[in-house]
């Protein structure tokens, strides 16, 4: 019979003290206790072993279980989690079970990840600032660079809102475009740059800022889709730092005689805001001097492109050592019979494998070098520092 559940040590140090000092039974001291022989003896023994402390309780956990995970099989399972961070611990089961067979049960790859503090309470969105594409350079002859942009929207008189896609030559300052976009979408500023890039060919750089269509906060380097195509299409990127808008200077100043000579002065609808807006640039490209291109206007400094624009090329050619394979459409790839995620920015696109060693790949997207795959862990991790 169990012992009762009031002052359970003071009546086990009672227990003790009458079967040392009593003369009665062993058998009647435990029956006035309500306890069978078999558990008096167990306590008594322990009195003697350990003295008072042998009469607490002890944990009931067995000092080793049969199904219990060795060493090596939590280190795989940290190794697999610390690869895939986002990951939770079924889908890291699955692979642990790909990879070196019958795997432990999700409770406990959760447990394991809990106590080693991989298990995150919160999910945050975690922007690395040295993930940026930055290529400071100086514009030295015209196409060097291209800086675009979207002008602070206004309402027309008709209450549509008028926010003009800006893109600029930023050697000659020629502005090879100023127009009010449907929107601000990837597939509305790609067709105007299909028409640019007919008209002037292709830039060696373009300059934006960090936001949506030019750049993504979440995925390598921060491609998004229309990056991805200039990248595709031989353009080199280049984003300023996150709220320095003055790193794009000659951009700003250019908005800022939009707003006082158009903005502030044209009437009408949309229509006729875009109008006013083509005639603005005329005169600002073929009628307006610059000090800084010794008072000559931008038209008679810039000169087109060299580089032709083809269209947007079918595949990305690859040395012939690089393992390729196609992005499916929510950015991953195939390999070993496994999905690795790369980035939805490349969907539709094709990415080089290049072999550094047996256990690791570098991962090449034309002239990008974006990060490796490690083929022991299946897990893709991007550079830190982009070269172009």
């Amino acid at each position: 019979m169990p012992w009762k559940e009031i002052n359970v040590m003071d009546q086990r140090t009672e227990f003790i003290v009458r079967v040392f000092k009593q003369n009665a039974p062993f058998k009647s001291v435990c029956d006035d206790f309500g306890i069978s022989a078999k558990t008096g003896y167990k306590w008594l023994n322990r009195f003697i072993e350990e003295g008072i402390d042998g009469l607490e309780d002890r944990s009931r956990r067995p000092h080793r279980h049969s199904n219990q995970l060795t060493e090596d099989i939590i280190c795989r399972l940290i190794k697999l989690k610390t690869a895939h961070t986002a990951w939770g611990p079924k889908k890291i089961a699955d692979l642990y079970a790909k990879q070196y067979g019958k795997a432990p049960s999700r409770s406990s790859v959760h447990r394991i990840f809990e106590k080693a503090g991989l298990v995150l309470k919160k999910r945050r969105r975690m922007v690395n600032p040295h993930q940026r594409l930055v290529n400071r350079v100086e514009a030295k002859y015209p196409n060097d660079i291209w800086t675009v942009d979207f002008k602070g929207w206004w309402y027309t008189q008709d209450r549509q809102r008028c926010e003009p896609l800006t893109v600029r030559d930023d050697f000659s300052r020629y502005v090879l475009t100023a127009v009010p976009l449907q929107n601000s979408r990837t597939e509305s500023v790609k067709s105007e740059f299909e028409r640019l890039f007919s008209i002037y060919g292709l830039p060696r750089v373009i300059r934006s800022d960090n936001g949506t269509p030019f750049a993504s906060t979440r995925a390598v380097f921060g491609l998004s889709r229309l990056s991805a195509w200039f990248v595709a299409l031989g353009i080199q990127l280049d984003r300023i730092k996150p709220g320095c808008p003055y790193q794009n200077g000659g951009h700003e100043r250019m908005h800022r005689d939009i707003r006082h000579e158009v903005q502030a002065v044209v009437k009408g609808d949309l229509q006729h805001n875009a109008a006013s807006l083509e005639i603005w640039r005329k005169d600002f490209n073929e009628k307006r001097p610059h000090e800084a291109l010794n008072m000559k206007t931008p038209s008679e400094v810039y000169k087109k492109s060299s580089r032709k624009y083809k269209g947007t090329p079918d595949k990305i050619d690859y040395p012939n050592n690089f393992m390729e394979r196609k992005v499916n459409p929510i950015g991953q790839i195939a390999l070993n019979d496994q999905r690795i995620y790369i980035t939805a920015a490349l969907k539709g696109w094709t990415i080089g494998l290049n072999p550094i060693n047996d256990n690791e790949l570098d991962v090449h997207f034309a002239h990008l070098n974006l990060g490796s795959i490690n083929l022991e862990t299946c897990a893709f991790a991007p550079n830190t520092i982009a070269t172009q």
